[in-house]
């Protein structure tokens, strides 16, 4: 990370870009990650929160992207733009502890992206190979289709499964460190250590790369389902599997979340293995 923030007596100043961000530009509030110890690597990083319109921060190129074009991707451009220290998020430090909690938090979101994209192109592709006509028969009935269809819906259902029981999970411990968190004026972080809560870590990127797995797979067949006009811009299913593909990278590629999963999976195997000894 180049991009660093350097102490001013109440405030910080942050010099640097920051690449990919999503929403840029039509977000008010942003939190953006500077270095505030070069030296200290990965534990030298630290989160700001930054207003849009404060001084020194400016907006650099925008992306054109693949898929999920809807959303504007920008650069963000920080020239000695000053915030005061009351912007720093948790502690000076903790910028790359900060992330990975949230996206503990977050990746079902991603995978309940993933699992709409999937709905959504499947959705369509049923509606088009029933009324398509080959050989005077719909497609549909072909078997070649029909497994792909049975198929694709399988793996909807699976993702659908682990995503709603992960979610149910989540809720049962995060809501009531959420309402400590609110009512004590408390990082959530820190509400959820009081009450003993355990980090999603493995069940959220279980659930994250298993539903933008099925998403691909799930447009890609779609598109060879519909044929020739799958492959076209003027039908909607070209569209998912483009929007697809973003959901195997951001808020953590694939790879990342595979070596996370096992991470966590070892970890807990030693736990056991260490409660049974004693």
């Amino acid at each position: 990370m180049k991009a660093t923030a350097v102490r001013d007596g109440d405030h910080y100043v942050l010099n640097g870009i920051k690449n990919f961000c999503s929403s840029g530009k039509a977000a008010q509030t942003y939190v953006v990650f500077f270095s505030t110890n070069p030296a200290r690597g990965a534990r030298g990083i630290s989160a700001f929160v930054v207003e849009k319109g404060t001084p020194g921060f400016e907006f650099g190129k925008k992306e054109e992207k693949m898929g999920i074009r809807a959303n504007w991707t920008y650069e963000l451009v920080f020239k000695d733009c000053r915030v005061p220290a009351a912007n720093l998020l948790y502690k000076e430090g903790y910028g790359l502890f900060v992330a990975q909690g949230t996206f503990d938090l977050s990746r079902p979101g991603i995978g309940s992206q993933a699992l709409g994209i999937a709905q959504g192109a499947l959705d369509e592709t049923l509606s088009y190979v029933r009324q398509r006509k080959q050989f005077g028969v719909p497609v549909a009935s072909f078997q070649a289709i029909s497994h792909m269809l049975a198929d694709s819906a399988t793996q909807i259902e699976a993702g659908r499964a682990l995503l709603y029981a992960t979610a149910r999970a989540m809720d049962r411990e995060l809501k009531p460190a959420l309402s400590m968190a609110i009512k004590e004026r408390i990082p959530v972080y820190d509400a959820m250590k009081k009450l003993d809560s355990k980090r999603w870590t493995k069940e959220s990127g279980m659930v994250k790369v298993f539903c933008s797995d099925l998403a691909m797979k799930v447009t890609v067949d779609c598109v060879q389902m519909c044929g020739g006009i799958g492959y076209m811009r003027d039908f909607p299913v070209e569209k998912y599997m483009r929007d697809a593909k973003i959901t195997q990278i951001y808020e953590g590629t694939n790879q990342i979340q595979r070596n996370e999963i096992s991470m966590m999976i070892i970890k807990e195997a030693a736990s056991k293995k260490e409660a049974v000894a004693a």
